[in-house]
């Protein structure tokens, strides 16, 4: 007995509410885009220099004592917020974020050491569990690298996908790419979740993600394209996203399992790559259908009657045609 997501042999019209779905996704989109520009990211030290400070305590953490203690130091702009690790529920953590101090180095011995006195002041328990430091020059390198990082991804996945599938898939593949993408940068700048290197590492993961399941929607189609020569291109692109749909489903939520397992028992280091992970899986298997397959719908594709039909002649000829 094998476990099944999805009934078998499914007839689900996806393309009927095609409209709809892609005009959200439009809007969507667009919105993403404007979140961006009016909101921002919420660069973590990675981008903007600076030192992130991880403080443990047998005490509980009070944000507000915290705040006071280093604004005598005059660090310029400090965040501090509680966190909560699941894996240790037993101790009190602190994350504390200290601007760039400006020249060649994020932070100096003199500040940290200056800024654990401080805070020992008011908890003699306070332990700096760990101390990140990232400088002007590095963080602006960084951007660049992380910009170039994803263009690059993006580029070398229209160059594949415009070598194994014609010009029509390679937009629809490379529009899915860049939609989920941009959306997902808009959900991190709505949400105001830190946006780092590990973010970006998540982005690519994600576009690799997406690509596959076009890829195996879009192998599907190419074969239907000539097993199927006179239906008409939306009812054999249902075809196909029916017969990859459960293979879609179980992997999507076998992954999904994993994820929220690091989500809820991984600890607060690692939540922002988590979410983007999940959120991506979520993104990348609508795009999948829902604009990769809509946009070569929209675009059509030649048939390509030279191939010769390799059922032809033979008893299973009719079978499923």
């Amino acid at each position: 007995m094998r476990l099944r997501l999805v009934p078998e042999n499914t007839k689900w019209d996806f393309f009927r509410v095609a409209p709809i779905t892609f005009g959200a996704s439009i809007v969507v989109f667009l919105a993403s885009i404007a979140i961006y520009f009016v909101v921002g990211l919420n660069f973590g030290i990675d981008f903007r220099g600076g030192t992130s400070i991880r403080t443990v305590s047998e005490n509980s953490v009070d944000v507000a004592a915290y705040r006071r203690a280093l604004e005598e130091l005059n660090l310029g702009d400090v965040s501090i917020s509680q966190v909560f690790d699941p894996a240790r529920p037993d101790i009190n953590v602190a994350q504390v974020r200290i601007e760039d101090q400006g020249g060649e180095e994020a932070a100096s011995a003199k500040m940290i050491e200056n800024a654990e006195i401080a805070l020992k002041a008011i908890d003699e328990t306070i332990v700096f569990s760990s101390v990140e430091s990232v400088g002007p020059k590095v963080s602006g390198e960084l951007i660049v690298s992380a910009m170039i990082s994803v263009l690059s991804a993006l580029a070398a996945v229209c160059v594949y996908v415009w070598l194994r599938f014609e010009w029509q898939f390679a937009v629809g593949a490379i529009a899915s790419l860049v939609h989920d993408v941009v959306i997902t940068i808009g959900l991190f700048s709505l949400l105001q979740i830190q946006f780092d290197l590990t973010i970006i590492a998540a982005l690519l993961t994600i576009v690799g993600y997406s690509l596959n399941d076009t890829v195996v929607v879009f192998d599907r189609v190419r074969e239907n394209l000539r097993k199927f020569k006179k239906l008409v291109l939306s009812d054999l692109l249902n075809v196909s996203v029916n017969e990859t749909l459960s293979r879609t489903t179980m992997t999507s939520f076998t992954t999904l399992l994993a994820l929220f397992a690091l989500f809820y028992l991984g600890g607060d280091v690692i939540h922002g790559f988590v979410f983007a992970m999940i959120w991506g899986i979520v993104i990348g298997t609508y795009s999948s259908v829902f604009v990769a397959a809509t946009i070569l719908n929209f675009l059509g594709v030649k048939r390509d009657w030279s191939k010769a039909d390799l059922n032809k002649g033979n008893r299973y000829a009719d079978i499923d045609s």
